[in-house]
């Protein structure tokens, strides 16, 4: 009865109403979608890292990200390499020797990461392999080929099958230089990594560095992140001597940043709830002023105060609800499509690779934002009817029905 009288009373005004249940659905839905899209270039830069060089676990040498010397590589590499593959929910395992040097060529010279690897195996674990915008993933005969990034190319002014010096120290503390040919140019969605990060054949490198083979770091992708802790629990167990991390380890300041997003989406749905806290405890007010002898009757024929207190406020919360699904059904439609389509941001794109984001952005938002939402809606609801409640359960009948 009381949820009845309470709907009808609603659409009393019809375009009074329609307004609020307007500016509910509007503000709720791009909320939903801006909190989405946050959400999804937040998730961006998480898989784009783990896919660029990142992947989901890394071995190291004790202090190795310290002190990055070219001496301080895993003993036995190469079998805690074999042990790792074999491990349950594993994926793929790359080896990587790594070295810090200089790029040179004929205009200019840059400080740069030579990345010595095992074609086969690093196409398992990173996407470089598909990211090439020329070239090819060391599929030539040349002598020494090298892949680079587009952005260190464009510094050093080198284009394909052009020569480039790398310089770097060798184990005994000499310092080596040698002639690579640039075999394809990579362009992923960080600029950062594609101007110091250079590829090459491990042989190529321990060649030069007249070594048997070394490995600095092994990069480990899990069968999914659902398996990450297990995987890295194990690993931690076999090798307790070695540093383990996890890629949130490896890259804090992308996993605070990816977090902070859902932080940001909550504030944000918030300040616009409490927005419209104001435009419907004002409608509300009015709708009470324009019904004081109404409400004066009903309290004189002996409609107990609770009673006229709970149907303003379920007023209240219906023309809430009725707004805020309107706008979660809209959200939902709109994240659901360009969840799949995804949303481009190429005109944004030297800003976002600056952080490492893709320009082709997925939205997404989890369950339990859904799950909150209505109840964030209905505390909403709850606050906005206290004031127009409170001053319809104090009008006096005997004023109101003379007066009004």
């Amino acid at each position: 009865m009381l949820f009845s009288l309470a709907w009808k009373n609603i659409w009393r005004n019809k375009k009074r109403s329609l307004i609020i249940i307007l500016a509910a659905a509007l503000g709720l839905w791009g909320s939903l979608v801006a909190g989405a899209v946050w959400m999804g270039w937040g998730e961006s830069m998480v898989n784009t890292a783990i896919s660029r060089n990142l992947a989901h676990l890394q071995i190291h040498k004790k202090k190795y990200i310290q002190n990055k010397e070219i001496i301080n590589f895993i003993p036995d590499g190469s079998q805690v390499l074999k042990k790792v593959r074999t491990l349950e929910n594993v994926h793929a395992v790359s080896g990587r020797a790594l070295v810090e040097g200089m790029a040179a060529s004929p205009t200019s010279t840059f400080g740069v990461k030579i990345v010595g690897i095992i074609p086969a195996e690093a196409e398992k674990v990173t996407d470089i392999h598909n990211r090439l915008v020329s070239g090819n993933y060391f599929q030539s005969s040349s002598r020494n080929p090298i892949v680079i990034g587009k952005k260190l190319a464009e510094r050093l002014g080198l284009k394909l099958h052009s020569k480039i010096v790398l310089s770097f120290q060798g184990l005994d503390g000499s310092l080596i230089y040698a002639a690579f040919r640039i075999a394809g140019i990579y362009k992923t969605d960080s600029s950062i990594f594609d101007q110091s990060n250079v590829f090459v054949q491990q042989t190529d490198l321990f060649r030069l560095l007249n070594s048997k083979p070394i490995i600095h770091e092994i990069a480990i992708r899990t069968e999914t992140s659902a398996v990450l802790p297990q995987v890295y629990e194990k690993i931690k167990s076999l090798y307790p001597d070695l540093d383990v991390q996890t890629w949130n380890e490896l890259a804090p300041e992308i996993a605070i940043t990816s977090a902070a997003m859902e932080s940001f989406t909550y504030m944000f749905l918030m300040i616009i709830l409490f927005a419209l806290l104001f435009g419907i405890t004002n409608t509300m007010l009015m709708a009470v002023m324009e019904r004081i002898r109404e409400l004066g009757v009903l309290i004189a024929v002996g409609m107990k105060k609770g009673k006229v207190f709970a149907m303003i406020l379920l007023e209240t919360t219906l023309l809430s609800i009725t707004g805020g699904a309107a706008g979660i059904a809209i959200g939902v439609l709109s994240i659901a499509y360009f969840s799949h389509a995804g949303m481009d941001f190429s005109f944004l794109a030297s800003g976002m690779e600056s952080f490492g984001a893709a320009t082709i952005i997925y939205p997404t938002l989890p369950l339990e934002m859904y799950v909150a939402l209505p109840i964030m809606i209905i505390v909403t609801a709850s606050l906005s009817a206290a004031l127009p409640a409170w001053k319809a359960i104090h009008i006096q009948p005997s004023s109101a029905i003379r007066t009004y």
